[in-house]
């Protein structure tokens, strides 16, 4: 089943369109500027609440259900799963999404890696089987998750494959900025 042009779905279930949709333009904007960029986080608002308080942006925000805004002041020596866990987003976010790439190695080697993050870091950066992926994971107050993964072995639009749960670890991360109990976390929007 597809969600977008290009992108393939691993299961059948039906995803928030919104949702998916904001997910795949994100990773298609990201293929745009191509490899080796720093991890990024989006805030998405819904873009007829966004209009109503931002009426100057109406004409330029699309009829897309979710508009995304990048957040700014991550700071660079710390992996964005790290700062995932000190975020909180105010009520006016609708959902985020997380932009990371990352390498990744078949399920048979991860019992090789050293227990050591800059060995282990090492190992799979020289792996002759490690991939390295794009993913757009995505998520959104209402419960809705969507992602979108990228390998650069098969850098095309129509080799990106889309679903609710691909990257669970990384949605439990992205899911739990959204909580509306979340205490003590840096305040983003």
């Amino acid at each position: 089943m597809s969600y977008g042009e290009g992108a393939l779905s691993v299961d059948g279930r039906s995803p928030d369109a919104g949702l998916a949709g904001a997910v795949v333009e994100l990773e298609r904007h990201a293929a745009g500027e191509g490899w080796d960029q720093p991890a990024r986080l989006f805030a998405l608002v819904e873009t007829a609440r966004l209009a109503e308080r931002e009426p100057q942006l109406a004409e330029t925000l699309g009829d897309a259900p979710l508009t995304s805004i990048q957040q700014e002041g991550l700071a660079p020596g710390l992996s964005l799963e790290d700062q995932l866990t000190s975020i909180t987003w105010p009520e006016t976010v609708h959902g985020c999404a997380a932009l990371v790439e990352r390498l990744v190695l078949p399920p048979e080697v991860e019992q090789q890696l050293p227990d050591d993050t800059g060995s282990a870091a090492t190992f799979a950066a020289e792996h002759p089987g490690r991939q390295e992926v794009r993913i757009v994971a995505a998520a959104t107050r209402t419960g809705a998750s969507y992602c979108a993964l990228r390998l650069r072995s098969h850098d095309d639009d129509g080799s990106v494959l889309t679903g609710p749960d691909l990257v669970p670890g990384l949605l439990e991360l992205v899911r739990a900025t959204l909580e509306a109990g979340a205490e003590g976390g840096e305040h983003h929007e």
